[in-house]
């Protein structure tokens, strides 16, 4: 396990992980996250045994960009662009695939994805194809780690490399939200003020 800073080289550091399968603990403007790539599903096998998360429970999507989700044929509604504008920001939007054909085989007809207010992750995504599979970097039941100090406490000397980036700015997880047609359904209340109703 290394510990880089999310500099330059941090960022490169990150990249040759993640893009050789392995999982790395990376900042985000929420909380710090345990991160893979969805090319490689040991990897993403791996996040599950280190965070001790039920198999059941799926694991979102960080997007560089809303053409990356859009790039690996997922849907972005009406209702959907609406909710858009809080991206870059703490709101994981659970999206539809559109088309048979993704990019990535590994992903689901259903998934979760977010654009992370942070130019460093973003910066990553982007070296990693646009999305990675990340979840908080804690113990599941746990505090969501704000700092690299409590994410290689819980979760991080299990992973290849930890980015210490300093405190997270929002210190609180996103808010999941259910797009289906026409219809949003708040699942989980977060970074992010959003209403069934919106």
């Amino acid at each position: 396990m290394r510990i880089v800073k999310s500099d330059e080289e941090g960022l490169e550091a990150a990249a040759k992980v993640l893009l050789a399968g392995g999982v790395a603990v990376i900042p985000t403007d929420t909380v710090y996250g345990l991160a893979a790539h969805p090319d490689f599903p040991e990897a993403v096998d791996r996040l599950y045994t280190i965070k001790g998360r039920e198999a059941k429970k799926p694991i979102a999507l960080l997007a560089a960009d809303v053409e990356a989700v859009e790039r690996f044929g997922f849907r972005i509604t009406d209702k959907a662009l609406e909710l858009v504008k809080h991206w870059p920001g703490g709101l994981t939007l659970i999206l539809s695939k559109s088309t048979l054909n993704s990019q990535l085989s590994t992903l689901n007809s259903a998934e979760g994805f977010r654009v992370p207010d942070h130019d460093w992750t973003r910066r990553l995504l982007a070296k990693c194809g646009g999305l990675l599979r990340v979840t908080s970097a804690n113990l599941s039941g746990q505090r969501a780690a704000t700092d690299a100090p409590a994410a290689l406490a819980d979760v991080g000397l299990s992973a290849d490399i930890v980015v210490d980036d300093g405190i997270s700015p929002g210190g609180v997880p996103s808010t999941v939200v259910k797009v289906d047609g026409g219809h949003i359904e708040v699942l989980r209340l977060g970074a992010c003020r959003i209403s069934d109703s919106e």
